[in-house]
């Protein structure tokens, strides 16, 4: 097994769909959810705050600046991750798909170095 990380990619701004269509996604996303815990590949998940709530820390001359953020400017942002728990790629891809429909936004499937402990 591997450790997968499913990143939700939102437009950045303040602009959200209709409560009616949040309340569907948040359904659909449960659901997600449920699926993962039920196959066993479920670690963690969460929504992020916009990336002006950010602060950035950076080394500087042995010492530690730090600034508000976002790191980096963009119209899109990191709106959510999923960690999981997948066989092989495909799998993990079969997962983003599934958070993808249920989200209606891109997902990133990015695999971590090493093997997942079980």
């Amino acid at each position: 097994m591997k450790y997968y990380l499913l990143s939700v990619m939102q437009p950045v701004g303040d602009e959200l769909p209709p409560p009616e269509v949040l309340a569907e996604i948040g359904r659909n996303l449960d659901a997600f959810h449920r699926e993962l815990k039920e196959a066993g590949s479920w670690v963690f998940a969460g929504g992020l705050h916009q990336p002006d709530s950010s602060t950035v820390l950076r080394p500087r001359d042995g010492d530690v600046l730090i600034t508000d953020g976002p790191y980096a400017e963009g119209k899109e942002m990191l709106g959510g991750i999923c960690l999981i728990k997948a066989p092989d790629l495909d799998a993990a891809l079969d997962w983003g798909r599934r958070a993808a429909l249920a989200t209606t936004l891109p997902i990133e499937v990015r695999p971590f170095m090493g093997e997942a402990e079980d």
